[in-house]
């Protein structure tokens, strides 16, 4: 089962989609794709009611692909969470989660544009495995029980202008991290009883159709159910948040590739989680 938001910004109406090419129309189960719905154990829910042929079906065809999910209450990023792109930044890996925030306002659709912060020279991509929490975490005892809180996965491109990262952030890297569009998410939402742990996934990027990364999410430091432990220790992870969980090496901050200009294509996309495609744009003030 593939959850998605169809429609202009703002407007999403929620939606599944079968492996057939169904679509049904969720709104007569939830509003929206947020907090609420995962609380409420939505997608068991809506899995239930199409099962049942409750709900009905939905043409969206041509219609706008929002992100998976409605504006999370906090997007949770960890760093240098592959051993290899730890190394091509000057770093070793990690002895424990490196974590920063995004404005969750960062967040948009992913086909929508990623508009270039003016005068910026180093706006860097970054293909990421996303989690979604579903349940309320919070001293959570281990990695297995953290695993039972997450909703389900998706795409994210953890978008990074470099020079306010390291050169202009007095230490903190969200100054580069939450320019508007920063955060593109999607597709598709797919539940963790489909996807599993994450682990095993491939995942790759593009810009203008030239190979950048290409990687597994089996060679993360820390594992997604472990990042959701050791987060559960020090901050209350609530249903809808989003936590971006690192991304492999093949980005421009390791002196193999330019950086993005107005003009470029960025495409990424992970097995079974679909596929993005941006078009980076100059911001107007």
């Amino acid at each position: 089962m593939r959850f998605m938001r169809l429609g202009e910004p703002g407007a999403e109406i929620p939606v599944a989609g079968g492996d057939d090419g169904s679509t049904w129309d969720l709104r007569p189960l939830t509003d929206d794709l947020d907090g609420a719905f995962f609380a409420s154990d939505g997608l068991a829910r809506a899995a239930a009611a199409i099962a049942a042929g409750e709900l009905p079906e939905f043409d969206g065809g041509g219609m706008r692909v929002g992100a998976p999910i409605a504006r999370p209450s906090a997007v949770i990023c960890i760093g240098m969470n592959y051993a290899a792109h730890a190394r091509e930044s000057g770093s070793e890996p990690p002895k424990d989660v490196v974590v920063f925030y995004k404005h969750p306002n960062t967040v948009v659709g992913p086909n929508d544009d990623i508009l270039l912060p003016p005068g910026s020279v180093k706006t860097d991509w970054e293909v990421e495995l996303a989690a979604v929490i579903g349940k309320r975490a919070r001293y959570l005892s281990s990695p297995d029980e953290a695993l039972a809180h997450i909703a389900g996965f998706t795409v994210a491109n953890d978008v990074s202008e470099r020079e306010y990262q390291l050169e202009r952030s007095g230490g903190q890297w969200s100054k580069g991290k939450s320019f508007e569009t920063f955060n593109p998410l999607g597709p598709w939402l797919v539940p963790t009883a489909e996807v599993g742990d994450g682990s095993g996934l491939g995942l790759r990027s593009t810009v203008n159709e030239q190979p950048r990364q290409d990687s597994t999410t089996s060679d993360l430091v820390f594992s997604v159910a472990e990042i959701v432990h050791r987060l559960s220790q020090f901050t209350v992870l609530e249903p809808g948040d989003l936590i971006n969980t690192g991304t492999p090496e093949g980005v421009a901050l390791s002196g193999r590739f330019p950086y993005l200009a107005a003009g470029d294509v960025v495409e990424l996309g992970i097995d079974g989680l679909g596929e993005q495609r941006s078009v980076v744009r100059a911001a107007t003030r």
